[in-house]
């Protein structure tokens, strides 16, 4: 729930309102790359340390089994990205971090919204169309995979939804299930609202025209590589015909993309790095922005390592955030279930 324009919708509370709910999620489905981080970790992070809202932050376990997966090496994802995110920085003193799974209403009230949403709706989902080669026989869980979205959204009355413009789609159909379940049933959910970012899209190192993916793990920043691996990938990196250090989408792809990232992680304009490295060899600028990388993940690999030898301090934190979420939701699922009658 990984991803540009800018902040919109942002409520400023005051001393005498509450602060507005935020949610969000990230799959366990492997190890997080550099697009993972910059498109959604780091800016949770961000939120979470605004003081702005009430931040709910979820491991989507549900989700990723809608894609390939080995079963004993789905429980090790989970609790590595559990670390990835105390890593990171999000704090369970801030924010509620939770496991989907370990919440039944999020299945009861996807299901609930099946009944509402013709299958015309998901059809035309552009997700479904691009993962599903054969749509005749992909799972049925791909194709309901934006209901169980909406209901991981307004089971918990999320206000906002930090979010990338290639899950547009799937918000607005949430709103728009939210409208037809109020009208029918009566007024029950809050209507969420997209909280654009800016969020960089990463390329691969190997073809800037194309996402940086884990498919491709030689031309992918992930971001507990060692300093020694983060170097030789970022050495390999593709570049531009000419020497010149400029950021150009069109006709610059590959360096541009390396600006943006470089830009990204130390949040210095790309027009100061230009000027840093006018007259400089792209030797000089893949070095230099190999250090960058390597510097701003060494606190995070230490504390990620530290976190997995702990494994049961690992789970406990993790189980303790569900059981928070878990309160929320069940009072929730009470108050949907007297709405549609399944409950006196």
């Amino acid at each position: 729930m990984k991803k540009r324009s800018s902040t919109s919708h942002v409520l400023r509370p005051t001393s005498n309102i509450s602060r507005p709910r935020l949610l969000s999620g990230i799959q366990p489905s492997g190890k997080l790359h550099l697009g993972n981080y910059l498109g959604a970790l780091k800016n949770f992070v961000d939120l979470q340390n605004s003081g702005k809202y009430e931040c709910y932050f979820f491991i989507a376990d549900l989700h990723s089994l809608t894609e390939e997966f080995d079963p004993k090496e789905k429980s090790k994802q989970i609790l590595e990205l559990m670390a990835d995110f105390l890593a990171a920085g999000l704090d369970p003193k801030k924010s509620v971090i939770f496991q989907q799974s370990q919440i039944p209403a999020h299945s009861e009230l996807s299901f609930i919204l099946n009944t509402l949403t013709p299958m015309g709706e998901l059809r035309r989902m552009t997700q479904f169309k691009d993962k599903s080669d054969d749509q005749e026989n992909s799972n049925v869980g791909l194709f309901t995979y934006p209901t169980l979205m909406a209901s991981d959204i307004i089971l918990y009355d999320a206000k906002f939804v930090p979010t990338g413009d290639d899950q547009d789609q799937h918000l607005e159909l949430t709103r728009t299930l939210v409208r037809k379940f109020n009208s029918k049933f009566g007024k029950v959910f809050t209507e969420p609202q997209g909280l654009h970012t800016d969020i960089p899209r990463v390329m691969s190192l190997g073809d800037p025209l194309k996402k940086m993916s884990k498919s491709k793990p030689e031309t992918c920043l992930f971001i507990d590589d060692s300093p020694e691996m983060i170097e030789s990938k970022i050495k390999r990196a593709v570049t531009d015909s000419d020497s010149v250090i400029k950021f150009d989408l069109e006709k610059k792809p590959a360096v541009s993309n390396l600006l943006k990232i470089y830009s990204s992680l130390n949040s210095q304009a790309v027009k100061q790095i230009e000027h840093s490295f006018a007259g400089k060899s792209y030797s000089d600028f893949k070095s230099s922005l190999a250090d960058l990388v390597v510097n701003h993940f060494a606190n995070y690999r230490k504390k990620k390592k530290k976190l997995l030898a702990t494994h049961y301090s690992l789970l406990a934190s993790l189980n303790s955030g569900s059981k928070k979420a878990a309160k929320v939701a069940g009072k929730k699922m009470m108050e949907i279930k007297k709405k549609v009658g399944l409950l006196a």
